[in-house]
C-alpha cells in the first residue's frame, strides 16, 4: 500500500510535542485564545516555510541568472503570494 504524501497545509492534523518559551506561549494564547493556539502556530510555520521555499527558488534563480533586484525580488514575492493564494495550495518544501 503506498504513502500518502501531503503538501503544506495539507493532510489531517497529527501532534507534535513543540517547546516555546513562556513569554511567547503566553504571547499567543493572549492574541488568540487557549482554542487556537495550534492554528496559530501552524500558520506561522505555513508562512516561514512559504517564505523559505521561495528564498530556494530565488537563491538557484541567481545562482543560474544573476543576481535579483531587490524591487523583482519583493514583485517575485508579490506573485508568490498572489498565486498560491488563487489556487489554496503551497509547493512542497526542498
Amino acid at each position: 500500500m503506498a504513502e500518502t504524501t501531503y503538501s503544506i497545509g495539507e493532510g489531517p492534523a497529527t501532534r507534535v510535542s513543540l517547546s516555546l518559551p513562556e513569554g511567547t506561549a503566553e504571547a499567543i494564547r493572549a492574541r488568540v485564545g487557549k482554542r487556537e493556539f495550534s492554528a496559530f502556530i501552524a500558520a506561522a510555520v505555513e508562512r516561514e516555510l512559504r517564505g523559505q521555499v521561495l528564498d530556494e527558488y530565488l537563491a538557484d534563480y541567481e545562482h543560474r541568472k544573476g543576481p535579483v533586484s531587490e524591487q523583482a525580488r519583493q514583485r517575485a514575492r508579490q506573485v508568490f503570494d498572489e498565486v498560491f493564494a488563487e489556487e489554496a495550495e503551497w509547493p512542497a518544501a526542498s
